[in-house]
């Protein structure tokens, strides 16, 4: 089976949580499964761009990112961030591969359009050929894909790593996507995690806000790819990730199943 997990937020920046989900992944990996890693780094990225002296703007969701932010956007995920989460997978006995979405032209991006709104370099994936990932599978490693793809014009695009993520389970026909979060899961108006979710409930939960902010595009890139063909999609608290192995179980324990 293959398997697409996605981690961001604060997995990235706690060395326990981010160890206990290279463990996750490579029991996944040593128990057959062919997986994907796709990252995000968002809090990493603030920060340099902090020190620099660059503040961040965001629209329902997305960074705004003019030339200078998508160098900088280059350099920490597809270098820091990516790199330490090679070195967490390594130490726990996994050949894994660092790549951003560019390499070998994998995944080709398109400027996202909002209508009003210039996001300055932040893509949607239009393109992807999956051939790299399979052969670093065939090879017996873990394809580690940092959120950033190369435009059609050989500019480098931002990419939310949900999306990201979406586009790379949709790609290589993966049989699970997973999403590792900050948060329990989505959570309706009182609250209180939903375990169960439809595509077709999402609209309402929107225009009520009660689905907001980084939520819209994680659930967006849920929907999509289901409609792909993806099997199985999960948002799963990091905290959590113990419970990875048996992302087949339909008792979950913890967090929100995405479903058509």
């Amino acid at each position: 089976m293959k398997v697409v997990v996605k981690i961001g937020g604060a997995a990235l920046e706690n060395a326990a949580t981010l160890q206990s989900c290279a463990k996750a992944v490579a029991e996944l990996a040593h128990s057959g499964e062919q997986v994907a890693v796709v990252h995000g780094g968002g809090m990493a990225f603030t920060r340099v761009l902090k020190q620099l002296g660059k503040q961040s703007e965001f629209v329902d969701g997305l960074r705004v990112t003019d030339a200078e932010t998508r160098d900088v956007a280059l350099m920490v995920l597809a270098g820091m961030v990516n790199k330490k989460l090679v070195a967490a997978l390594a130490s726990v006995g996994c050949e894994a591969i660092g790549l951003c979405g560019g390499d070998g032209m994998i995944f080709r991006a398109e400027k996202k359009q909002s209508p009003g709104l210039d996001l300055g370099f932040v893509g949607e994936i239009t393109a992807a050929n999956p051939r790299w990932l399979d052969a670093i599978w065939n090879a017996g490693g873990i394809p580690v894909i940092s959120s950033l793809a190369l435009g059609f014009d050989c500019e480098y695009y931002n990419i939310n790593a949900d999306t990201m993520a979406a586009a790379c389970a949709s790609a290589c026909q993966a049989d699970a996507l997973i999403f590792l979060t900050d948060v329990a899961g989505v959570k309706n108006a009182q609250g209180v995690v939903i375990p169960w979710l439809s595509t077709s409930e999402l609209p309402s939960l929107i225009a009520s806000s009660v689905v907001a902010g980084g939520m819209l595009p994680k659930l967006e890139a849920c929907s999509h790819a289901l409609r792909q063909g993806v099997k199985r999609v999960r948002i799963l608290p990091a905290e959590q990730v113990n419970v990875l192995a048996n992302f087949r179980s339909s008792n979950f324990p913890c967090g929100t199943e995405v479903m058509q």
